[in-house]
């Protein structure tokens, strides 16, 4: 008998900024909690239903260490019973997570899982608890292996023609676009929101004191941003970059999760599907241009299952 797996539930935090954010101060384990914990409810679910939680996180170091997933599945109250596991494929950790899930769900004959994501940068990177030691060999084999993001998308920008103007009209396009979904309403369905201890440092004093407040919308996004700031920003690597802080992605924390369940099993518990997993596809690319990845992997997709872009 084939199976289908859906989702049928969702919830995320609202996206703060790192290190000077609402969640600057709140750990890996209580960002995925609060997300795991809203999308079971929204399922109608008893915590002892899930048959396994998978959530993706890139830096799984510092609060986000230790199988970060199984602690998240804790903190949302879910019984020492239900099992976790975290998957690390840096940017995709996440999304990751939904095609494992839906795996278990289809051949594994699970009937329940969570999938999800999460990231800490204030409490990992932010706090300097990150740590990555070199392999000397490896470096011999692959030069470029531990190139920082923002190395690869100079490298990205360059080998592609890709220019300086070109991303900032499409920085400001993305920046007006979520201004006009924040304004219409259009995240506030998929919002929890969260209240945590805020870490705030005086500017002056450099004394450090600590303030309950409530995350309801995100706040990394700048609606007022106009191409003319975007142009007057300097490159960080310096002069011949073209990557600013205007044009490249903010540093965020936050999380999400979603339930996957098998088809039928939603369909008796009268759940209506958000979404239907079908395949997933991932492709290697040299290390110092890890951001084309998906140019390699979308066809690869599309063509395993006969479809086309339009």
């Amino acid at each position: 008998m084939s199976r289908d797996a859906v989702i049928v539930s969702t919830a995320r935090t609202p996206l703060t900024k790192a290190a000077r954010g609402a969640f600057n101060n709140t750990t890996g384990a209580t960002l995925g909690g609060w997300s795991i914990k809203a999308a079971v409810e929204r399922a109608g679910l008893e915590g002892g239903e899930i048959d396994d939680v998978v959530m993706g996180c890139a830096v799984q170091q510092g609060s986000t260490g230790g199988n970060v997933a199984r602690l998240a599945a804790l903190r949302a109250g879910l019984p020492v019973t239900v099992p976790a596991m975290t998957i690390d494929r840096q940017c995709s950790s996440g999304l990751m997570t939904v095609a494992t899930a839906a795996k278990q769900v289809i051949t594994d004959n699970m009937d329940i899982c969570v999938a999800g994501g999460l990231e800490s940068i204030s409490k990992v990177v932010g706090s300097g608890k990150m740590f990555i030691e070199p392999d000397r060999e490896l470096l011999e084999m692959h030069p470029h292996i531990y190139m920082p993001m923002i190395g690869t998308a100079e490298v990205v920008a360059k080998r592609y023609d890709i220019s300086r103007e070109y991303q900032d009209e499409y920085s400001l396009q993305s920046q007006q676009r979520t201004a006009a979904a924040q304004a219409s309403g259009k995240f506030d369905d998929e919002i929890v929101p969260c209240t945590a201890t805020m870490a705030v440092m005086d500017k002056e004093t450099k004394e450090v004191s600590y303030q309950e407040v409530t995350a309801t919308r995100d706040d990394c996004n700048r609606p007022d941003t106009t191409l003319e700031g975007l142009a007057s920003l300097k490159p960080v690597m310096g002069e011949g970059g073209v990557i600013t802080a205007g044009n490249a992605s903010q540093l965020s924390d936050g999380s999400s999760a979603c339930v996957v369940m098998e088809a039928k099993t939603a369909e008796k518990r009268g759940l209506e599907p958000l979404g239907r997993y079908v395949g997933m596809a991932v492709a290697g690319t040299e290390p110092d241009e890890m951001g084309i990845g998906p140019v390699f992997a979308i066809p690869e997709l599309l063509e395993r299952f006969n479809l086309k872009m339009d």
